[in-house]
């Protein structure tokens, strides 16, 4: 079975920076499409950054220039590197595995976790 674990939300100032990890178990990430997804209560849910099997990643415009998506395919994670963190970047946070096709489309992705909290204010 195909398990997505998020971890390092929290709760940060405006300004400051959050790393979230995303280990995979079942799937091979180097191999695979993957993703990050946010949604903050009372809105849409929102594609934040994905990367593809080649390494060519894409953002949300909202993020462009404060996050980094990233595979560490030794330890078979994922990351999100966020800096410059602000109070509208408060939301649940989603990794996403196996994109198809590779972008900000929930639906393609058929495996997701459970995601973790980000707060900042």
């Amino acid at each position: 079975d195909v398990q997505l674990v998020e971890s390092g939300g929290g709760s940060v100032q405006a300004g400051g920076s959050l790393r979230l990890s995303c280990a995979a178990s079942g799937l091979t990430i180097s191999r695979r499409c993957m993703g990050w997804f946010r949604q903050a209560p009372g809105k849409e849910r929102e594609g934040v950054a994905s990367i593809a099997s080649d390494g060519s990643t894409k953002y949300a415009d909202s993020v462009k220039g404060r996050f980094t998506i990233s595979k560490d395919n030794a330890k078979n994670t994922l990351c999100l590197q966020m800096n410059s963190l602000k109070p509208e970047d408060t939301a649940m946070y989603y990794c996403v595995a196996e994109g198809l096709p590779c972008g900000g489309n929930w639906d393609a992705y058929p495996y997701r976790g459970q995601g973790t909290q980000v707060t900042v204010s």
